[in-house]
């Protein structure tokens, strides 16, 4: 199967003023986002990753001694375990998230390497095995997260869960001065909408990387040379 872009999904007008339960639309939309991402031919699927991690690589949040949160991925979303080993090598810290309150949906960002010590959460996705040396948000250097959907506008279309949302919603305070984390959002071009309405609880993308280069908010086209 042959992913197509998401452009004909229809989204309310109108964002919503509460935090709520999504619309028909909205669940509409993920099926079909995710599908696409799912029906990716696995040739494409797997040079496509390649081509995401070198653009992270370009980005240079690979740094030495830079603090780099990163995830584990759940079926369909971008794998980025091929940047672990030079992320290490360069002498980044890699943190994953790791759920802490299913309740009251909330995850924090826990240390990562690969001798570390596993669990499967409550979604069937690997996580850390312990919270031990979880670092606060404001105090990591970019947060990398897997995307259902994107707009050129920096918005993202998630799982629905807010574990995102919740754990970065400092980033919404636009009295403090400080911007960390970076926020870079990863998918495949055919993950991308026209537009998705942002909600007050949204927290907006810095950059999205595709397998066709960064899309900076704003500015629709990504770059089209490759890495």
């Amino acid at each position: 199967m042959t992913a197509q872009a998401g452009g004909a999904i229809p989204f309310p007008a109108r964002p919503a003023r509460l935090m709520a339960q999504p619309t028909a639309e909205v669940r509409a939309a993920r099926r079909t986002l995710r599908a696409l991402r799912l029906g990716l031919d696995p040739a494409v699927r797997h040079g496509g990753e390649r081509a995401i991690c070198r653009w992270l690589g370009r980005l240079g949040i690979f740094r030495p001694g830079a603090h780099v949160a990163l995830y584990l991925p759940m079926a369909g979303e971008v794998d980025l375990r091929p940047c672990l080993v030079p992320a290490r090598r360069r002498g980044t810290h890699i943190y994953m998230p790791r759920i802490s309150s299913r309740r009251a949906r909330r995850m924090l960002f826990a240390p990562w390497r690969a001798t570390s010590p596993q669990r499967v959460n409550a979604f069937g996705i690997v996580e850390p095995a312990f919270a031990a040396g979880a670092r606060p948000v404001v105090a990591l250097d970019c947060v990398v997260l897997p995307l259902v959907g994107f707009d050129a506008e920096g918005n993202r279309l998630g799982m629905g869960a807010g574990y995102y949302d919740r754990a970065l919603r400092r980033r919404l305070d636009r009295q403090r001065a400080w911007r960390r984390p970076l926020l870079v959002g990863v998918g495949f071009a055919c993950q991308q909408l026209p537009a998705i309405p942002a909600s007050p609880w949204d927290v907006p993308l810095d950059l999205v990387v595709t397998e066709r280069g960064i899309v900076t908010p704003r500015q629709p086209s990504p770059q089209r040379n490759p890495p």
